[in-house]
């Protein structure tokens, strides 16, 4: 099977000039809205990008078209979403500029459309879709050994709380997402990974911390958006050369049997309405 990666910009990476070769920007029309995308190539293999918030930066994170977006991936036969995100830390151990291959997620978020299941002419019935793991564990993995090769430290693990935006956190709020043992806090992995599963895309995540959110007693209290861009900013050359080396080692694979998989998993999780009568 032919991989087709996908990859979703986050803050300072959505319209990375250097990233991709052979660009051809246009647009994608799905059954949820058109998406902007840009198609071409890194080391030889098919790629899109996808600029979470719009070419400007213009959405707030509960306003991006999510389902539209993952649709727009599928139709364009991605096989794989390498998506980045910019996180706040809720670790001493995770500082700014740390990466982290999260592989868990707590959902915080109370105001977005979470399925494609929604009984409408485009998906009929009901997806119960297990989130557990969360995320591609074999695509994570391609991930780590990756940074390993290239000599970039990663945090291998981390659970990320998602939460509605686009304020950041109080810090009774910081301090309760601590003491449930999370690592990140963050605005935009939900609901794009359940998405992602639903259409059989493989997901991943590279987030970066940018910030210590608010709980940390020896900083100022507080989180500025000029401090998450200068730290993104500062780090988008490394995740910019993670990606590039990565994109190859999935595409080497063969990844058949994973989307097999994974794709069986989707169909069995839908539940169509005559399932319920009698």
């Amino acid at each position: 099977m032919k991989v087709k990666i996908g990859i979703i910009g986050g803050t300072g990476l959505d319209n990375n000039g250097d990233l991709i070769e052979k660009r051809n920007e246009k647009s994608v029309s799905t059954p949820y809205g058109s998406v902007e995308i840009i198609e071409g190539k890194i080391k030889g293999v098919d790629c899109v990008l996808l600029a979470r918030h719009g070419k400007s930066h213009s959405v707030m994170p509960t306003n991006v078209n999510y389902r539209a977006n993952i649709s727009a991936l599928k139709i364009l036969e991605c096989t794989h979403i390498i998506a980045t995100t910019a996180t706040g830390s809720l670790k001493e151990e995770i500082s700014p500029g740390s990466i982290v291959i999260v592989d868990d997620f707590i959902d915080r978020t109370k105001s977005r459309i979470y399925t494609f299941y929604d009984g409408s002419q485009h998906a009929l019935g009901v997806c119960h879709i297990p989130m557990s793991p969360a995320f591609d564990e074999r695509t994570r993995n391609v991930i780590i050994e990756t940074a390993k090769e290239l000599g970039i430290q990663v945090f291998p693990k981390g659970t990320v709380v998602c939460i509605e935006g686009p304020r950041f956190s109080t810090k009774a709020e910081s301090n309760i997402y601590r003491s449930w043992g999370s690592d990140l806090v963050g605005m935009t992995i939900c609901p794009e990974v359940q998405l992602a599963k639903e259409k059989g895309l493989l997901y991943a995540s590279i987030a970066m911390a940018t910030d210590y959110d608010c709980w940390r007693e020896c900083s100022e209290g507080r989180v500025s958006v000029e401090e998450v861009m200068a730290t993104f900013k500062n780090n988008v050359e490394k995740v910019t050369k993670l990606l590039i080396a990565l994109i190859p080692n999935i595409a080497k694979l063969d990844w058949t049997e994973t989307i097999n998989d994974l794709n069986n998993l989707v169909n069995s999780s839908i539940m169509l309405p005559h399932q319920y009568s009698k």
